[in-house]
């Protein structure tokens, strides 16, 4: 039966019944494919058109194309488990919602918590990414000196991010179906730009910018030795995370960043039509489309230019992106043409990050762990309270502070969500072994103990300074659940009036 007090438990039925709350229902209208574009939306963005080349010039060299593969292998462990949790609770929340059934109602708020601070963070970010671009194709269009901020006394406002915040808010809140099918053309744009950089690409490629494959490792750059080198390199006693096999390592885990997103399909699992089957082939379809379009680009801009001009620019710390291996061999109309593909990219990334992060609150509030209100549905099934306050948190993050070290806040939240929904699945897996399962993870428990091991390994090799800003997050979190969550648990004044949870057949 569910426990009470910090672990009580969700059952997955009392979760999929909450699911028919009249107040509260989502529609049911989304597909395989609509799913598989909100994938690839999210994921092709702010990391292929800017972290491939950073990582290269600062990390790894010619091999962050294997950081890319190391990346991906542990998202695809992760992708299994994600899809065997969403095939079987097909309810919004993801990982929250998983580990409400599986680990109880603490760990559930604390991973509702982490994926706040993933979703949020990164939607700030890649809005003020996009508002950069925009000022770059604004440039094109009007000539140099065109900007996208302004400033108000010491206060610099960042109008562009803030335009399309508001402008995906106004989508997001009319409905989720309108929203894919504007994300499945921008989606078309960017995949056309990604594949033009890869076919043009190619002509210029020179095979000594391969060598060293590896480059050996550095005292200083990017990866500085003390907070702002990896946790690993520091434990294990590496002079930095620049180059060589930490920098390799520590590369991965920065481009674990581009990756980000297949996992908010899951948040979707309670709009989808046949969440069962549609879930799984949306999450697995996505993460093998980018996976081999990552790859490609990688390969393809370190091919082009040496890894030593992608550097950070020392002094101004600006980045180099898939525009200056073009640049570097005087094709400046191609570094035109990726600016507005980096546009179009980043547009429905911010839009999916604030789909998932609207699903986790609705789901979090429906519980009574946030709000009530908040879970509150239109007359067009979209939770618009969540949506309009989520849109105006991005809008303030993004339009007025500046946004720095925020990869790699994202990638410690995310990655700690996957070791919980891969544990899960193993605890699941004994505890309800009755529990339909439209799609199963082979080899358990082989394949969900490697996947929880990948991403510790990831988490290893994100900086010492991202761990203490994590702690700190995490840390508030906890003093919000015991000053409101506790207190106003849904299941917790459940069991606190007897009624409890619907009586399962494995207990009967």
């Amino acid at each position: 039966m569910p426990g009470t007090g910090l672990w009580r438990t969700k059952s997955i039925e009392q979760s999929i019944k909450d699911t028919d709350e009249p107040d509260t229902k989502l529609r049911r209208n989304l597909s395989a494919w609509d799913l598989t574009v909100f994938g690839v939306a999210v994921v092709i963005g702010a990391g292929i058109f800017t972290l491939t080349a950073r990582t290269a010039g600062d990390y790894a060299g010619p091999s962050v194309s294997l950081a890319f593969v190391f990346a991906a292998i542990a998202c695809a462990l992760a992708a299994l488990c994600y899809a065997e949790f969403a095939s079987t609770v097909p309810v919004a929340g993801s990982a929250y919602t998983f580990s409400y059934a599986t680990f109880g109602e603490f760990m559930a708020w604390i991973i509702g918590w982490d994926l706040i601070l993933e979703l949020a963070v990164g939607a700030a970010a890649v809005s003020k990414g996009w508002s950069v671009y925009l000022e770059t194709v604004l440039g094109y269009l009007f000539g140099k000196g065109t900007k996208t901020t302004f400033d108000i006394g010491s206060v610099t406002v960042d109008w562009g991010a803030l335009l399309v915040v508001a402008i995906l808010t106004t989508l997001l809140a009319v409905g989720t179906k309108l929203s894919s099918r504007v994300s499945m053309v921008i989606t078309g744009i960017k995949v056309a730009v990604v594949l033009f950089v890869i076919i043009l690409g190619l002509f210029y490629i020179k095979g000594a910018n391969y060598t060293p494959y590896i480059p050996p490792g550095e005292t200083g750059g990017a990866g500085q030795t003390g907070v702002d080198q990896s946790l690993f390199s520091l434990i294990a006693g590496g002079a930095s995370s620049s180059f060589g096999v930490f920098g390799l390592l520590a590369g991965a885990s920065l481009v674990f960043f581009a990756f980000i997103g297949f996992d908010i399909v899951a948040t979707t699992a309670e709009e989808t039509k046949n969440p069962q089957k549609a879930v799984p082939r949306g999450i697995m379809g996505s993460l093998a489309i980018v996976t081999v379009l990552y790859v490609a680009v990688s390969l393809v801009v370190v091919g082009m230019t040496s890894y030593k001009d992608l550097a950070t620019k020392a002094g101004d710390g600006s980045h180099k992106t898939l525009a200056t291996a073009f640049s570097a061999n005087g094709v400046d109309w191609a570094a035109n043409i990726i600016s507005f593909g980096a546009l179009a990219g980043l547009t429905t990334v911010v839009m999916v990050l604030m789909l998932g992060q609207v699903r986790i609150i609705y789901a979090m509030s429906r519980d009574g762990l946030m709000p009530r209100g908040l879970a509150k549905t239109g007359e067009n099934g979209t939770p618009k309270r969540a949506t309009l306050i989520v849109g105006g948190l991005v809008a303030l993050a993004a339009g007025f502070f500046p946004a720095d070290k925020l990869e790699e806040m994202v990638n410690v939240g995310t990655l700690f969500a996957f070791v919980l929904v891969s544990a899960g699945v193993l605890i699941l897996r004994r505890k309800r072994p009755d529990l339909p399962r439209a799609f199963k993870v082979p080899l358990v428990p082989l394949i969900p103990i490697l996947a929880i091991l990948a991403c510790l390994w990831l988490m290893l090799n994100l900086t010492v300074l991202t761990w203490l800003r994590f702690l700190a997050w995490m840390v508030l979190g906890v003093v919000l659940y015991f000053g409101y969550s506790r207190r106003h648990s849904l299941l917790g004044k459940r069991q606190a009036e007897g009624l409890g949870e619907p009586v399962k057949a494995s207990d009967a």
